[in-house]
């Protein structure tokens, strides 16, 4: 069969149905109809000459022809979404605003520019990340536990208790995520990058990931108290599936480009707003 003639349409199709065994539920993935779905599905049985699904009163279940071709089916697909991600020329990283701006922006800074050939966009998000609503690479997140699509943590991470250079009060600094004390706060703030601006105005101690407080430590603007303490928080990546085997569609990841990013700063960078 010329290339030209692959019935990819009529192949996503088939997919979406062989994964959920059956076509109203492929219909909603896909945002067509179930008659839409089962015309693509006759059509590709007529060009193969075979079965492809035995349909029950229950549900669709999978011909022997269909299982034999179903893996280099979905491995094609990844090749695809491969090929798509080498061709683009930007690559879009959604954090919460105060990893961008406290470890993400300072970490690329210090690095040495190299060769790049792609724009580095910086998508600042809420804490609740959702990725269905936009055109996004990898995400970055703080959190205890995986949740969905957040399979790769790069580490627990250490917290350190910081002040201003000069000296503060002995005051909590709380904020979302912080970890519990009896000490009662003093002030509180809506993250860990306002804490550690809290801390460096001479507010009180604001106890945040070291990840977080680096850059501010190296500038002088905050010093350490004490050693760094685990508390069973580590920085997660957030590996969605790719785009065509999500229900909501408009999903990448591209962890080997993040990585390039990570090591060099040639790129020119635009962060953009978005709701949470």
């Amino acid at each position: 069969m010329k290339r030209t003639h692959l019935p990819l349409n009529a192949l996503r199709v088939l997919d979406a149905a062989a994964r959920h065994l059956s076509f109203t539920r492929a219909a909603d993935e896909l945002a067509v109809t179930p008659a839409a779905v089962g015309q693509q599905i006759r059509a590709l049985e007529d060009m193969l000459g075979v079965m492809l699904f035995r349909r029950t009163p229950k549900r669709l279940e999978l011909t022997p022809e269909t299982e034999a071709g179903l893996d280099a089916l979905r491995a094609g697909f990844l090749a695809f979404e491969e090929a798509v991600r080498a061709m683009q020329a930007s690559l879009t990283i959604a954090a919460t605003h105060y990893i961008i701006d406290k470890w993400l922006q300072p970490r690329l800074a210090t690095r040495t520019a190299g060769a790049l050939d792609s724009t580095l966009a910086l998508v600042m998000m809420g804490d609740a990340l959702d990725l269905t609503k936009a055109n996004l690479d990898p995400a970055l997140r703080l959190s205890a536990s995986a949740i969905e699509h957040e399979g790769d943590a790069r580490g627990e991470l250490l917290f350190v208790t910081v002040e201003a250079q000069a000296g503060g009060p002995d005051a909590r600094i709380e904020w979302p995520g912080c970890p519990h004390t009896d000490q009662p706060s003093a002030i509180c703030v809506s993250d860990a990058g306002l804490a550690i601006e809290a801390a460096a105005n001479g507010l009180g101690r604001a106890t945040v990931p070291h990840m977080l407080a680096h850059a501010s430590l190296a500038a002088g603007r905050v010093r350490q108290l004490g050693e760094p303490v685990s508390v069973g928080v580590a920085c997660r990546l957030i590996k969605p599936l790719p785009q065509w085997r999500q229900t909501k569609p408009n999903i990448r990841t591209n962890e080997a480009k993040l990585a390039r990013h990570s090591r060099a700063a040639g790129a020119p960078i635009r962060s953009v707003r978005t709701d949470a």
